[in-house]
């Protein structure tokens, strides 16, 4: 390798300005950290470092705050939308967005889901998809599968008994305050670089007050799967993504 190359890779594999050197404590070959760097090099690019306020609630992105150099605001468990609501209406001129994972979106985080996108809030929205609580012991979750082993579903997810798997960005395309819902993943170089279009597509549309803008990450939890990253992103790709395939439901 020459000194070029060198330069190259150097440009290539560059550390995002706005992330910062803190050691992450996501678990090797997590999506998070991947997420986090995309949301680092957007708010870069855009130049909007002093415009941007975060908000992560309860779960394992609680501690985004320590990653990305910018305004944050934790919200209780589920309720980051509500608050992205009124940190939005008292700083117009702020790109809000909250960073959410299943749990908290599409279970406790629900009801705020809904009714911020009804209402079409001025907020983007990054949903983390693993399909299981990954934080507090890998239960299961709105997004598990059906028969995926849990450990509160050690037998599978029945759907006769548990429900089925909450499409909740499917519901959330349907609302006439949302202008942009699209579902993403991490898995691949060609994967990433779409989601990153996406996400500062949603964050364009927050500061054209276009409404509500949610971008579904398909992501992997290879600890609360139990398996090595590699296996986690090929069982991902195999088995949610027919569930949640990817691709935009709504872009106006």
């Amino acid at each position: 390798m020459d000194k070029n190359d060198i330069i190259g890779a150097e440009l290539v594999y560059a550390k995002p300005r706005l992330l910062n050197d803190t050691e992450m404590h996501y678990c090797p070959g997590c999506s998070h950290g991947v997420v986090h760097i995309l949301i680092a090099e957007v708010i870069d690019e855009l130049g909007w470092e002093d415009k941007t306020i975060g908000v992560s609630p309860v779960g394992c992105a609680v501690f985004a705050h320590k990653y990305v150099d910018i305004d944050w605001q934790q919200a209780a468990h589920g309720r980051a939308p509500a608050v992205a609501t009124a940190i939005k209406r008292l700083n117009p001129d702020k790109m809000v967005f909250t960073y959410q994972g299943d749990g908290d979106l599409a279970a406790i985080g629900t009801a705020e889901t809904i009714h911020a996108a009804n209402r079409g809030e001025n907020i983007a929205i990054i949903f983390i998809n693993n399909a299981i609580y990954g934080m507090t012991g890998g239960q299961m979750a709105p997004t598990t599968l059906k028969q995926m082993v849990t450990s509160t579903s050690p037998e599978g997810r029945d759907p006769r008994t548990m429900g089925n798997p909450l499409k909740i960005v499917d519901m959330l395309a349907m609302l006439d305050g949302v202008c942009l819902a699209t579902r993403q993943s991490v898995h691949t170089a060609a994967a990433v670089k779409k989601t990153k279009r996406m996400i500062k597509l949603a964050f364009e549309n927050a500061m054209a007050n276009k409404g509500t803008s949610i971008v579904e990450v398909v992501s992997t939890c290879n600890a609360g799967w139990k398996m090595s990253p590699v296996e986690a992103n090929d069982w991902m790709a195999e088995n949610m993504l027919p569930v949640f395939p990817v691709g935009d439901l709504k872009n106006l």
